[in-house]
């Protein structure tokens, strides 16, 4: 092991990172409320100045992944789709088994340029958390509380108003709803079997309601719909905190690209389309797990610096002065003063690593074995339940 990476696993390192995310990041979000007045005069001009600010944020984390851990990105896709990518508007279908698959999906996204307009549909809970809510909350995502009478005008309008959106965009789907567990799984399919769908086995049910309503609502802006199937090499489970410490992962995605157009407008006809498409899904890995790759040509989108030189920039600027206001404090003499210094860096440091555990498979939402639990052992009364919760695809 190296000296860069024996440095790249020292908590100081992490503690600077953090500092350096939340600090550039309230900033950030200052900066967009400053553009609200902006909006009644110029909304597309607001709307394209907050797509900037958006991605100073979230290239961060993409810089995290690609430069700090020097993580691979492999994208097996159709050479005639290759150069729609980034150009167009579509919806992207993602498998959500792997902790950090969403920095995977943000780190395709910014090799194609569409990193700081692009969308997803998140719990309204998330609107509320500094940093990355603030963000998307000026970035016009869609959020929602997971009650299908509250929210389907506020998803609706929200989707609608994406119609006149200035800048190329993808909205990224987790249609699972909640991330992969075998305990999940398991009840997930005693499921399949009650209502005789196929069984998955790389995949939970689609939550169909939050695809077939996005697609609906987005048909004459999006074009085509990007599915997505994301695994690693060599059977790893990459995690956040393997990110934090430099290890080096390698992504493997395989894209499809289908038209829009093609996918049936009825919503019955278009959840049985979705059930269809998680099906092929499996294949993929299934596929993957034996040969380890996706069938089709390889290619691999070259890293734009634009992530590293933001990052590089938040650095220069937040770094010196907080080097500074540590070394007057510990060079004041004062005992106090350096035990409240010392108490306090332990106080972040805890606090990073649990936000980092909150990250983890098994410390991942029970919003799924609590709901797919109740469509197991109740079905009589999952429909009438399914009609409040459970329906969209959602991040977090």
């Amino acid at each position: 092991m190296g000296i860069l990476q024996v440095l790249k696993t020292q908590l100081l390192c992490h503690l600077i990172i953090c500092y350096v995310f939340l600090v550039s990041g309230f900033i950030i979000n200052l900066l967009q409320l400053c553009t609200l007045p902006l909006w009644p005069i110029n909304k597309q001009l607001a709307r394209k100045i907050n797509c900037r600010l958006g991605y100073s944020i979230s290239s961060q984390l993409v810089a995290l992944l690609e430069w700090w851990s020097g993580t691979e990105c492999t994208l097996y896709t159709d050479p005639e789709s290759y150069p729609l990518y980034g150009k167009e508007n579509a919806i992207v279908v993602l498998n959500h088994n792997f902790e950090i698959d969403f920095m995977t999906g943000w780190t395709f996204c910014e090799r194609f340029g569409v990193l700081g307009s692009s969308k997803v549909l998140a719990k309204k809970e998330l609107s509320y958390v500094p940093v990355i809510g603030w963000m998307w909350y000026f970035l016009e995502i869609v959020f929602c509380k997971r009650k299908w009478e509250e929210d389907r005008k506020t998803v609706v309008q929200s989707l609608r108003n994406l119609q006149d959106y200035p800048e190329n965009f993808w909205f990224l789907l987790h249609c699972e709803g909640t991330r992969f567990t075998e305990k999940k799984h398991k009840i997930s399919m005693e499921v399949a079997e009650k209502k005789g769908l196929p069984k998955l086995k790389y995949h939970l049910l689609p939550r169909t309601k939050g695809f077939c309503v996005t697609a609906q609502n987005l048909r004459g802006k999006v074009t085509a719909v990007y599915d997505s199937t994301l695994n690693f090499r060599n059977n790893e489970m990459p995690t956040l905190l393997g990110v934090l410490n430099g290890k080096k992962y390698h992504a493997d995605l395989y894209v499809r690209r289908i038209p829009l157009e093609t996918i049936p407008e009825d919503e019955s006809e278009c959840a049985a389309w979705l059930h269809k498409l998680y099906q092929e899904k499996d294949e993929f890995q299934e596929h993957y797990r034996q040969t380890g790759r996706f069938p089709g040509p390889i290619t691999s989108p070259p890293r734009r610096p634009w992530a590293l030189l933001n990052w590089l920039f938040w650095v220069c600027l937040l770094v010196y002065p907080l080097c500074m206001l540590l070394l007057q404090m510990l060079l004041s003499g004062s005992t106090f003063t350096v035990f409240c210094t010392c108490v306090f860096c332990l106080a972040v440091s805890v606090g990073i690593r649990w936000m980092i555990g909150q990250t983890e498979i098994e410390k991942s939402s029970n919003y799924g074995n609590k709901e797919i639990a109740c469509l197991s052992t109740r079905p009589s009364a999952a429909a009438k339940r399914q009609s409040q919760t459970g329906l969209f695809p959602l991040i977090g």
